[in-house]
């Protein structure tokens, strides 16, 4: 039976998170004012016109046309001649970057939708980053649990000293030797590529096994640290002295109450799982919203990256709400005021 005081929670609850969600409408408005400036004050549409037409013999006429097939003709900010509401509607910031707080996020420069690009890439890309997230948190997890079981040992002390190592080499490095090894050498997997259904498993399995590698070293350290901080406070010392044994003592209580500061660390990486990876999806030709990125900064597609970097701002704040409240619900001891 639901009490009073449950019902106070879940109110405090739905205040919290409006309060969080209006405090983030100021961030992303800043981040869309910040991108606007850079797209369009440092690069004017006229330098956008010339840098997609080419340089050389571009004449005043086609880059005007360039400009009004793609809505640059239009003052930035405020237009003088319009009356009303008009005045600032009818203008580039208002069409290219306000229209993105309704998820319209317009055409890119070769005349393709980019919302129904970003719904088509956001598949591959979550085909990478939902195995690497899951598989890699229980690898990183269970290699800092064994540190710490054998903690100042010679096992503890090689883990550390192999964590430091794979922290030191390169992502590039993963993906290159990766490729050159399990692709060319061995030829286990395609060095590339993707396709749909299940034959993309062939070509997902190397992405995901060098996405679980290079994160292992600075994962399983910090998650060593945290057990460590954990297994040397008062009610762990009480457990011990009530019989149980060290495996007893490290999975009942140690990862129990570790599993607070992961779960707000995995609940805030959950939304930027969206976004893909950069370097994996263009190494491996992988037709995510990384190698989308990657491509339209290639090709100057000023639309396109301003789309991205507003979804990601946005999914950013949103894993730092989501963060927050798991936090509330995750550990009882904290309230929301």
């Amino acid at each position: 039976m639901a009490t009073q005081g449950d019902g106070e929670r879940g109110g405090g609850v739905i205040n919290y998170i409006i309060r969080r969600v209006l405090y983030a409408l100021p961030i992303l408005i800043g981040v869309n004012l910040i991108t606007f400036a850079l797209f369009f004050v440092v690069n004017t549409p006229e330098d956008m016109a010339r840098m997609q037409l080419g340089m050389k013999r571009v004449t005043p006429e086609a880059i005007e046309r360039w400009k009004a097939e793609r809505g640059y003709d239009k003052p930035l900010v405020f237009d003088a001649s319009k009356q009303g509401v008009h005045a600032v509607t009818e203008t580039i910031f208002f069409e290219k970057s306000a229209a993105m707080f309704a998820l319209n996020f317009g055409q890119a420069d070769d005349g393709r939708d980019i919302a129904s690009e970003i719904a088509k890439r956001a598949g591959p890309s979550l085909a990478i980053a939902l195995p690497v997230f899951v598989v890699g948190l229980m690898t990183m997890v269970s290699v800092a649990l064994l540190m710490v079981f054998f903690r100042a040992t010679y096992v503890d002390a090689g883990g550390v000293v192999l964590c430091v190592a794979l922290m030191s080499i390169s992502a590039l490095f993963y993906i290159i030797a990766g490729q050159w090894l399990v692709a060319k050498v061995w030829r286990l997997v395609p060095i590339s590529g993707f396709a749909d259904g299940g034959d993309a498993l062939r070509f997902l399995l190397l992405p995901v096994l060098i996405g679980v590698v290079s994160g292992i070293g600075s994962g399983a350290r910090w998650y060593r640290t945290l057990f460590l901080e954990e297994i040397n406070r008062e009610y762990v010392r009480t457990a011990r002295a009530k019989g149980l044994s060290e495996l007893q003592v490290l999975f009942r209580h140690v990862l129990r109450n570790g599993l607070i500061p992961i779960l707000t660390a995995s609940v805030a990486a959950i939304p930027l799982l969206f976004m893909g990876s950069l370097l994996t999806e263009s190494f491996f030709g992988i037709p995510g919203l990384g190698s989308y990125t990657i491509d339209a900064i290639n090709h100057q597609d000023f639309a396109v990256v301003r789309s991205m970097v507003f979804l990601g701002s946005a999914l950013y704040i949103v894993g730092l709400v989501l963060t927050d409240i798991s936090y509330t619900w995750a550990d009882p001891r904290v309230r929301l005021e």
